[in-house]
């Protein structure tokens, strides 16, 4: 496409023609399909990250700049978010429950041998409040958060499942850390107190 042919359809998105938008989808979307699957390795996933990417396109068109190409400015989008995805992946599994591991790290080393029944009762009672805390999520958020922790569930294999996009899937595993972290953390506090006073 011609620079003069290109800013025209750029000027035509931002002023809210569907046929400019769907002119991006129809003669874009394989090309980045294809990039993002170089990234990620899976079809869905690359499919939903372009779809995300392409509908965002539309939803800020309004205040839409582009310096470099359309394809370009896609191409890096297509990267950028193939790379956010994959370093929040590393970073799920490394910290998947850390705040449970460091708990139960911390007890074991206040208490490192199960010669010391205090020891055993309050690993037991950590391990049920562990237990109450999930059951205390709210439902699709339990769901989700025991789909990923327990089932080892890929995002988008939860996702399909539930019949719920993979942001609403982050959204839950965020929202579950967050809440199990806030109730555990007041949990080994109590422990705390309890133990040196």
């Amino acid at each position: 496409m011609e620079k003069k042919e290109e800013l025209h359809l750029i000027h035509s998105l931002k002023s809210g023609n569907n046929q400019a938008y769907k002119y991006i989808y129809d003669h874009h979307y394989v090309l980045l399909c294809k990039i993002a699957y170089e990234f990620l390795k899976d079809d869905f996933l690359a499919e939903s990250i372009v779809d995300d990417i392409i509908f965002h396109l539309w939803e800020k068109r309004d205040t839409l700049e582009i310096t470099t190409s359309l394809r370009s400015y896609l191409v890096q989008a297509v990267r950028n978010r193939c790379i956010n995805y994959l370093n929040l992946e590393r970073e799920k599994r490394e910290v998947r429950f850390s705040v449970i591991d460091r708990q139960n790290e911390w007890i074991n080393s206040v208490f490192p041998s199960d010669d010391y029944p205090l020891a055993r009762l309050l690993e037991n009672e950590l391990e049920q409040e562990i237990r109450n805390a999930i059951n205390r999520l709210p439902e699709e958020c339990k769901v989700v958060f025991k789909k990923s922790r327990f089932e080892e569930k890929r995002y988008e294999q939860i996702a399909e499942e539930l019949g719920i996009s993979v942001n609403t899937v982050k959204y839950h595993i965020k929202n579950a850390i967050s809440r199990l972290s806030a109730d555990l953390s007041k949990y080994l506090l109590l422990l705390i107190c309890c133990f040196w006073i």
